[in-house]
């Protein structure tokens, strides 16, 4: 079968980053070489077509989602991934292909499931794995206590199984290295200097306040083939 049978193609492609990688031409497509994490002066003039292809990084679809979110598209427009990075959290949650012939065929033909969208409590958003290193604070989870003193790394994704919307696991020590696991709405973290890191892009500055939070809407994922 090839990319362009199914359904109708159309739609923008953003080809992000010196990393992305190749593609077959598909007619009905405009492709759109930018930069890493494209911001508004790229992504909002082409919001209005219902469907985008993001080619590129957790954190290159983390900023279209960011735009979607802003300009209030998240409802009206299906996104495609094609992950950069055969280690791609994002593709590893959902279950995405990481071939790109493939994943650009499931881009265009799959069928747009609604997935939860994390925000964070700085304007950003979370798509794949949010994480902190070696950390000395409290932490919630909803009004579950996730954390009261040192851990060796707390780890926040999306929730896959239909949950509240994030599961968060912390690590606490070395001997007990199985990770204590809780899923909710909300995750808030008050602690000592630290960065987060959100799709692998570290925060520009030392916080000792964090939340991530379950948006209202949800991201509408192309995923399968339907």
């Amino acid at each position: 079968m090839s990319v362009t049978e199914g359904r109708d193609v159309r739609g923008q492609v953003l080809v992000c980053g010196a990393s992305a990688p190749e593609l077959p031409e598909v007619d009905g497509l405009t492709v759109h070489r930018v930069g890493e994490r494209p911001g508004k002066d790229v992504v909002d003039p082409l919001l209005d077509d219902g469907q985008l292809i993001v080619v590129g990084t957790d954190a290159d679809l983390a900023a279209v989602a960011l735009r979607l979110l802003r300009k209030e598209k998240l409802a009206t427009t299906r996104v495609g991934f094609v992950p950069a990075d055969p280690a791609s959290e994002v593709a590893a949650l959902w279950g995405l292909p990481t071939d790109p012939a493939r994943a650009l065929k499931v881009a265009l033909h799959g069928d747009a499931d609604p997935v939860p969208l994390i925000r964070d409590d700085n304007g950003g958003v979370l798509v794949g794995r949010g994480t902190f290193g070696a950390i000395r604070g409290v932490a919630y989870c909803d009004d579950d206590v996730a954390l009261r003193g040192t851990a060796r790394s707390i780890e926040v994704t999306p929730d896959t199984e239909g949950g509240p919307g994030l599961v968060v696991r912390v690590v606490k020590g070395l001997v007990f290295k199985r990770p204590m696991t809780l899923a909710g709405r909300a995750f808030q973290l008050g602690c000592v200097p630290t960065r987060p890191t959100s799709d692998g892009v570290p925060f520009p500055r030392a916080i000792t306040r964090w939340t991530w939070y379950r948006h209202t809407e949800d991201l509408r994922l192309v995923r399968g083939l339907g």
